[in-house]
């Protein structure tokens, strides 16, 4: 027994600094994921898809906020394009690990917070994709009207606020079987971002529908990003639920990676 345990110990290696998180594997895993076309389409040409075919002249002419209906309705699909873009991107540990490399995980001292983390920024790099590529055309058409401080604020916030979704797509990756996951992670998004404002704003809800709404992961981040536009009075209840989420996502996909590469 004590043989057995000093070699436990012998064997057991120290966590690196940040917990394994490295440039290096982040560099790997953006290459990677760029190289999948499919994902790169889906991320950033059908946002702007939606965003062309959903946009109406009529909106141009009708003001909200310091902009117009058109400049709501582009943040809105940018905002779309970059949770789904980010989900996408966490979601595919679920072929990733049909292939074993929660396996290879295993035998490195990374921990479940460093490769949340580094998973977190590749997604970022895929959500900038389509949040660039809707402005771009935003600005294209020449029919988005805000200021340009509102172009760069809500930009970022739709960018930043898209992580929450990553950690979402992470945890669903884990969660199910890569057979299953593409097309109930599609269907959630779908779901949240009805219930959460996207495409009809949540201000016209029944009350009813409202208090459900309140509590979905995407109605607080959708009522965020879109606050430097519209203004009006701040609600901390869009910061709260959007930490909520957050959090239970976030150890949510820590508990079930630390489970799958406990059992290899």
């Amino acid at each position: 027994m004590t043989t057995q345990s000093n070699l436990a110990v012998a064997l057991r290696r120290p966590v690196p600094p940040m917990g394994g998180f490295s440039l290096t594997v982040l560099r790997l895993e953006v290459r990677r994921l760029l190289r999948n076309r499919l994902t790169m389409f889906f991320a950033i040409v059908v946002p702007v898809i939606f965003f062309l075919s959903f946009r109406s002249s009529a909106y141009v002419h009708q003001r909200i906020g310091r902009g117009n209906e058109t400049a709501f309705e582009l943040i809105s699909i940018a905002l779309f394009g970059a949770v789904f873009a980010t989900a996408t991107g966490g979601v595919m540990v679920s072929i990733e690990r049909a292939l074993g490399w929660s396996r290879q995980l295993r035998v490195t001292p990374i921990t479940p917070a460093a490769y949340i983390a580094i998973k977190m920024l590749t997604s970022l790099v895929i959500a900038a994709g389509a949040v660039g590529a809707v402005y771009l055309v935003g600005l294209a058409i020449n029919q988005v009207l805000m200021p340009t401080a509102v172009w760069i604020i809500t930009g970022i916030c739709v960018l930043i606020g898209s992580l929450l979704f990553s950690a979402f797509g992470l945890f669903i990756g884990y969660l199910l079987p890569s057979e299953n996951v593409t097309g109930i992670l599609s269907l959630v998004i779908m779901f949240c971002s009805a219930a959460g404002g996207l495409f009809i704003p949540a201000g016209s809800f029944p009350h009813t529908y409202m208090v459900v709404a309140e509590f979905t992961p995407l109605y607080g981040l959708n009522e965020l990003v879109h606050y430097p536009l519209v203004g009006g009075a701040f609600a901390w209840l869009w910061v709260l639920n959007c930490v909520i989420w957050f959090g239970l996502f976030v150890l949510g996909a820590a508990w079930k990676f630390r489970r799958d590469t406990d059992r290899v």
